[in-house]
């Protein structure tokens, strides 16, 4: 098996647990604002809303403010209630940066693999206020030496330009040394991919791959990283 100096770690649902913090944030947001009822039927009907406006602002139909904010007009629309959407984003907002809740064995293997003398790089689409509050949160950040959010970047995974700045920005480390470890095969293994750079998906849920995107790895857990590192 081939070994790496440079892993370049997506962030939600690789390293951290994004479900979770997405779950705590709703319902804390749904408690103050009086809202009651709050359950996971609720969350789905979030969630679907959320990823058909990301959805559009990557196609480029509306702008990240208006996600923001129509994300919160849409859900309240479908279950009745009302609070001012671009304040409820806000504070949401807030909570979602505080959710710094890792997946099991993220804070071992990070250890890991600076204990053999190796660098840790997150590569994360998002906002940049709740990915870098997220990272400063948690128990890994001095792991971490530095972070790439496509918000700060200007483009976001699987775009050839947001690895170009990374690259750019990872000195004197060729791309053969590198390794790019995510959930998501339509963005961080694609996204690797068209950068040249090996991939290694992190597929907990044994889940089938019918996109056509072939990543250079695969792995059920994060401890199969320890292979990569010695």
């Amino acid at each position: 098996m081939k070994t790496y100096d440079i892993f370049l770690f997506d962030a939600d649902n690789t390293l951290f647990d994004y479900d979770k913090a997405e779950q705590n944030a709703l319902k804390i947001m749904f408690e103050k604002c009086g809202f009651v009822g709050y359950d996971e039927t609720i969350r789905t009907r979030y969630r679907k809303i959320n990823d058909e406006q990301w959805s559009k602002y990557e196609r480029g139909e509306i702008s990240i403010e208006e996600l923001q904010t129509s994300r919160f007009l849409r859900l309240f629309q479908e279950i009745g209630v009302w609070h001012d959407p671009e304040d409820f984003n806000e504070k949401y907002l807030h909570e979602l940066g505080k959710g710094a809740f890792l997946i099991d064995d993220a804070e071992q293997i990070c250890e890991y693999i600076i204990s053999h003398g190796k660098k840790i790089y997150i590569v994360t689409n998002g906002l940049t206020a709740t990915q870098t509050s997220r990272i400063k949160y948690s128990s890994i950040k001095n792991y971490i030496t530095d972070f790439f959010i496509s918000a700060g970047v200007g483009y976001q995974k699987p775009h050839i330009k947001y690895f170009e700045y990374v690259l750019a920005n990872i000195p004197q480390i060729g791309k053969d040394k590198m390794l790019v470890i995510g959930d998501s095969l339509t963005a961080d293994i694609a996204g690797g991919n068209n950068a040249g750079i090996d991939t290694c998906w992190f597929n907990p849920a044994g889940s089938e791959n019918s996109t056509g995107i072939v990543p250079t790895y695969e792995i059920r857990e994060l401890g199969e990283i320890k292979g990569f590192v010695e």
